[in-house]
């Protein structure tokens, strides 16, 4: 690239479009990213989709007892709470090094920044289809029964792509500048797992704990899950997350805007 196409030169938009329409780059960087981790491996990443598949079958009929729940009904709460789960907290955590791990290809040429959160995402949404096949023998045995209502899941995905997307920006951006911003955010992550409905069913919260619904990965969790398992998520759901969404991208366009240029003087 020119001089020209600098990010010293490129608009904060320009640098967003270009990053997101060079899908040829990222989506070959995100692949060889899952290659090399699991180079000299027989299985790759499905290891972690038979440990995944081992500790839902393992903890389906251990919390369903615990917790008093039908087995049919709980399963496949569970089974998807953990898939999802493990998807947005590895892209959160992956995202507070988006540009600390592409630092190379940042101070070497002139790349779009933005190219370097799609290609976390990227990384992401391959492990994620390793894993979400794990849901199939889960629903077959359990006889869930899909309706019209499933494909409420595509712009409910739309909205975790979007969300992913403003916060990797934002985080990626702090992280650079604060490096023990990671930690923070890993151990934030950690703590919201329990205050979100992943492990435990959300009629079992007292009346005066019903807030944790309202968080916003309580919500997302909610937009996707409830329509693979034939349900529709509650109107407020997708409210909630109409607001978290466009507060996200507001803060991450700003902080993008300001900071963008200075990203590889802090690596």
């Amino acid at each position: 690239m020119s001089q020209a196409h600098s990010n010293l030169h490129r608009s904060a938009w320009g640098d967003w479009w270009e990053g997101t329409r060079r899908t040829d780059i990222w989506w070959t960087l995100a692949w060889f990213d899952i290659l090399l981790r699991y180079r000299r491996s027989m299985l790759g990443p499905l290891w972690l989709t038979l440990s995944m598949g081992a500790m839902i079958a393992g903890m389906g009929p251990l919390y369903s007892s615990l917790f008093g729940a039908d087995l049919s009904k709980f399963f496949p709460h569970l089974a998807l709470g953990i898939i999802f789960w493990t998807f947005f907290s590895t892209m959160v955590v992956d995202s507070c090094n988006a540009f600390i791990g592409s630092s190379n290809y940042l101070k070497q040429g002139y790349f779009p920044i933005s190219l370097f959160v799609w290609r976390s995402i990227a990384r992401n949404l391959i492990q994620f289809a390793h894993h979400i096949v794990l849901y199939i023998p889960v629903a077959l045995w359990t006889g869930v029964s899909l309706s019209w209502s499933a494909l409420l899941v595509i712009p409910a995905f739309l909205l975790v792509l979007i969300n992913a997307q403003a916060l990797g920006l934002a985080l990626g951006l702090v992280c650079t500048r604060f490096r023990d911003v990671t930690q923070i955010v890993t151990s934030v992550m950690q703590m919201l797992m329990f205050l979100t409905p992943v492990f435990w069913l959300p009629e079992s919260l007292p009346g005066r704990a019903q807030y944790l619904l309202y968080n916003p990965l309580a919500q997302m969790l909610e937009l996707l899950r409830t329509p693979l398992m034939g349900g529709v998520a509650d109107a407020h759901n997708w409210w909630g997350m109409g607001i978290w969404t466009i507060l996200s991208v507001a803060a991450s366009s700003m902080l993008f805007a300001k900071y963008r240029r200075r990203v590889v003087y802090w690596l």
